[in-house]
């Protein structure tokens, strides 16, 4: 009985602890003024002192450009340019989708050549050669369709099973 007669004294001080700090911080008053009473889309903006005026130094004018000369237009778009043939790619002539379905069928004719996966739409055929993974790409442009090997990075892909490929590929398709 002892015990439970000072729970009840401990229990008691704890509630009168807790309704007096929350009765000085503000919790239980009724009718409070003031903005912080609204609502939160309500309340006004508050906006440090120093953004409000602009400084008078002259640090957010925008300068004047000095006449800068006219550069030209490029003549077409950087996808319809013809890229410079190189060894990891060339071009034949025609639409995209017939030089896709040429590039499908000699890489099928190619020893050694494996097709993971071929995407028309993008104009690539992801492809396993001599131990190196890559894309033949397909790519359509002003004297035809560009054919290239790009590594996964989206690089042109320079190693020797790619060159060896395009080689190959370029020998069966070019004119």
């Amino acid at each position: 009985m002892r015990q439970s007669v000072s729970t009840v004294r401990v229990l008691s001080y704890a509630v009168l602890a807790v309704a007096v700090a929350a009765g000085t911080t503000g919790c239980f008053k009724r009718g409070a003024k003031g903005d912080y009473a609204l609502a939160p889309e309500m309340r006004p903006l508050e906006v440090p002192p120093d953004l409000n005026v602009p400084t008078g130094a002259g640090g957010n004018q925008v300068p004047a450009l000095a006449a800068a000369p006219q550069q030209a237009a490029p003549a077409a778009p950087a996808a319809a340019a013809a890229p410079a043939t190189n060894n990891t790619g060339f071009i034949v002539p025609g639409s995209k989708d017939e030089a896709f379905n040429k590039v499908g069928t000699a890489l099928e004719g190619l020893e050694g050549v494996t097709i993971a996966t071929r995407a028309q739409l993008l104009g690539s055929y992801d492809v396993a050669y001599e131990g190196s993974n890559f894309l033949v790409r397909v790519v359509a442009v002003d004297a035809g369709a560009y054919i290239s090997a790009v590594d996964p990075r989206g690089l042109p892909a320079t190693a020797e099973a790619p060159v060896k490929l395009i080689a190959a590929l370029k020998a069966k398709l070019a004119p």
